[in-house]
C-alpha cells in the first residue's frame, strides 16, 4: 500500500540522500512538500516525478520545445521520408 505523504527523513531513505539533501531540495523546488506545524511532507507523487517514473511539467515543456525545434530544422527532410 503506498501512503500518500512521507516525512523528510522517509523521503531521503528513498533516495538515499541526507535529510539536509531533502530540504535543500524543498528550498529550491526541486521537490514538492507542505509544512505542517515544524515539519515537511512530501507528497507521493512528488516522489514519483522525482524518481522519474512520470514527467513532470518542466521534462513535457523541454520535449515540446525539442520537438518542435526539429520539426522546424528537419521539415524538407521528413518530407522527403515520408514520401519514401
Amino acid at each position: 500500500m503506498t501512503k500518500e505523504y512521507y516525512s523528510t527523513i522517509e523521503t531521503a531513505n528513498i533516495f538515499r540522500v541526507s535529510r539536509k539533501t531533502v530540504f535543500l531540495w524543498i528550498k529550491m523546488g526541486k521537490i514538492e512538500a507542505t509544512k505542517v506545524g515544524r515539519n515537511f511532507i512530501v507528497p507521493h507523487s512528488s516522489i514519483v516525478e522525482k524518481l522519474g517514473k512520470t514527467l513532470g511539467t518542466e521534462k513535457k515543456a523541454e520535449i515540446e520545445t525539442s520537438i518542435d525545434r526539429a520539426m522546424k530544422d528537419f521539415e524538407q527532410t521528413f518530407r522527403k521520408l515520408g514520401k519514401e
